[in-house]
């Protein structure tokens, strides 16, 4: 029998795992949408609900824009250390733009996999680790350590107010063995990925207006436009190979040390020619060879177009030179550089160069945390992980995507590692978002192993 199949069988017949699946196809349907200001409160309570009804001790906090929700279950032994949990419940929406095979929020089942809008980024996982905290329960009279939830709602949208909540429960928090960041997956070899950061970033509106109103093409000789300005400014940012041009950023950043270095080239699958099998790109990548590419990819920065508009996009012909011009920008950061000071260094950039009529407006930022994974608790996950990954586990020491954990460690001062429940194709944040049925069960298995490691 395969591990999948085994599996699947086991979540079929665990009567816990049912009881909590039911709760997740709760979760999925209530849409948690800060960006939106969709759901949070309602979910919050919800989960406030569920966590009582399994024992825990609950705080629900709507003092910021987005409920924070606190659940501890207790150990009775003396001393016990703390295992900290952080997830979210809030989810990116699921818009006519993206393409859905059913309802994105509906949980729906299909060939071994589970669908819907936060099954994997992030609902998927809070219930996956309550069924664990629960199975171990049905077998133990109690538990060996402290385990603590913590769910923001608003990680979509740069953690808003996280730090504040952070603060405001750091006696209950600090200390801790470790921290179980909000998700992970398997790579395309099947191994499990054990991740300890991830890149900061900040993003920004650019804005340019160049006449009061538009003006007719024929004096496009003698008049500059908003929309060819504009795309002058934004090349000044960066070189032909994707390097940023801006002075001071690279002097500021945090060189990865040996042990970080080693970890991404050992376990580190990304590459040149997998970015244009997954993506099918037509252009070339900016870097090819492995070093440099894994170099680039994990641990130095990047600036990037989020979104370029201007002028007349509609049918037909519309000979006009664009009264204005603006586009969304982001830089990814790594360790070392601050997003208000690397949007400070943009602007003066742009002024010295030229480009003063370029208005820069902050929209949001976090800075960037990375771990050489050598903590023993995170050391502990490492062996656990192995022993029950017959597909082998990838450890990395920061992975390129975005959250919070600079915010959390520096509150917290808590070791993290993040390893979950999500595969090569999960597709969070593009339609179909999918969690496999064996992964769900196998990630329920592994914090329930974490869980006695500590007996």
């Amino acid at each position: 029998m395969s591990r999948q199949v085994e599996q699947i069988k086991k979540f079929e017949e665990d009567t816990i795992t049912q009881a909590y699946f039911e709760k997740l196809k709760v979760l999925i349907s209530k849409k948690s949408i800060f960006a939106q200001q969709i759901g949070l409160l309602d979910v919050a309570i919800y989960l406030k609900d569920m966590f009582e009804e399994a024992g825990a001790e609950v705080i629900l906090d709507d003092s910021y824009a987005a409920p924070f929700v606190m659940a501890t279950f207790s150990s009775p032994v003396p001393d016990a250390k703390t295992l900290i949990f952080y997830n979210h419940y809030d989810t990116v929406p699921a818009d006519e733009d993206q393409p859905w095979t059913a309802k994105p929020f509906e949980v729906s089942v299909r060939d071994g996999y589970i669908y819907g809008r936060g099954v994997d980024d992030d609902k998927g996982h809070i219930t996956a680790r309550l069924s664990a905290v629960q199975k171990y329960l049905e077998n133990h009279p109690f538990l060996p350590v402290n385990i603590v939830f913590i769910m923001e709602g608003a990680e979509e949208s740069a953690s808003v107010d996280l730090d504040k909540y952070l603060k405001k429960y750091q006696s209950h928090l600090a200390a801790a063995d470790l921290l179980v960041w909000e998700q992970g997956s398997r790579n395309s070899l099947g191994q499990l990925e054990i991740a300890g950061g991830n890149k900061g970033i900040v993003t920004f509106d650019v804005f340019v207006k160049s006449a009061d109103l538009d003006i007719h093409s024929s004096y496009g000789g003698v008049i500059d436009s908003a929309s060819w300005y504009l795309m002058a400014a934004l090349q000044s940012l960066r070189d032909g190979n994707g390097r940023i041009l801006v002075d001071g950023i690279y002097e500021q950043v945090e060189e990865p040390n040996e042990r970080e270095i080693a970890l991404v080239e050992e376990f580190a699958l990304a590459s040149s020619q997998s970015l244009t099998d997954v993506y099918g790109l037509t252009l070339p990548t900016l870097v090819t060879e492995r070093s440099a590419f894994l170099k680039r990819l994990f641990f130095e920065p990047s600036i990037t177009i989020e979104g370029f508009s201007t002028g007349y996009l509609g049918q037909g012909v519309k000979t006009i030179l664009p009264a204005q011009a603006s586009a969304k920008m982001e830089v990814r950061l790594v360790p070392g550089l601050d997003p208000y000071d690397v949007l400070d260094k943009i602007r003066k950039h742009l002024a010295r160069h030229g480009f003063d009529k370029v208005e820069v407006t902050f929209t949001l930022g976090e800075k960037s945390y990375r771990s050489d994974m050598s903590a023993p608790a995170i050391v502990n996950v490492i062996e656990l992980a192995k022993r029950l990954t017959p597909e082998g586990v990838a450890v990395l020491p920061t992975s390129p995507g975005t959250g919070p954990m600079h915010t959390v460690f520096q509150a917290l001062g808590v070791p993290i590692a993040g390893f979950g429940l999500g595969n090569a194709n999960s597709r969070d944040h593009a339609g179909d978002e999918n969690i496999s049925i064996a992964d769900y069960y196998s990630h329920i298995e592994l914090v329930e192993e974490l869980i006695a490691s500590y007996e």
